[in-house]
């Protein structure tokens, strides 16, 4: 049981860090942030971890690319909208493409885009303005849900969950 829960925590450090890189450093810049593909790295966890962890992969990388990109301000927001995202996967199963995982990331797509729209709106005083950000948001949750979908599709194809024995 030790062992297990030790191969769970790196295995979440190891994602926590992946979602970390791409999302601070493989991104495009938008007019209040910029847009991302880490989202399918924080789906991937949640598919792949029990709880707690998804939910902990996609709030601490988000934490981290906020906090160290200059985008300080937006990392509260971030915590607790990649948290929700998260959990909508499930980590049952010995797939990690469930008809479940592959419908829920439309839903974590509305969290994503209503739950920016919301926080923007709510620090910046106007309801108007995160408009703008839309846009960005749902290339971003669009793209992300694509990239899951293919590597999950791969990573069951070569029995990743089985391998991984978690």
């Amino acid at each position: 049981m030790k062992k297990k829960r030790i191969k769970i925590l790196c295995i979440s450090g190891a994602l926590t860090a992946l979602v970390f890189v791409l999302t601070a450093y493989l991104h495009i810049p938008s007019h209040t942030g910029y847009v991302h593909v880490g989202d399918a790295f924080i789906y991937l966890a949640a598919s792949l971890l029990p709880l707690p962890f998804g939910p902990m992969v996609g709030a601490a990388g988000a934490l981290l690319a906020d906090c160290l990109t200059g985008y300080a301000v937006w990392a509260p927001g971030s915590i607790i909208v990649k948290a929700l995202s998260a959990l909508l996967f499930s980590s049952r199963g010995d797939k990690l493409l469930t008809l479940r995982n592959g419908l829920m990331t439309i839903p974590s797509a509305l969290i994503c885009v209503g739950g920016y729209y919301l926080y923007e709106a709510v620090i910046s005083g106007n309801f108007a303005a995160p408009l703008a950000g839309i846009a960005g948001n749902c290339t971003q949750s669009i793209l992300s849900g694509l990239i899951f979908v293919l590597l999950a599709l791969a990573l069951d194809r070569l029995k990743v969950k089985k391998l991984l024995d978690i």
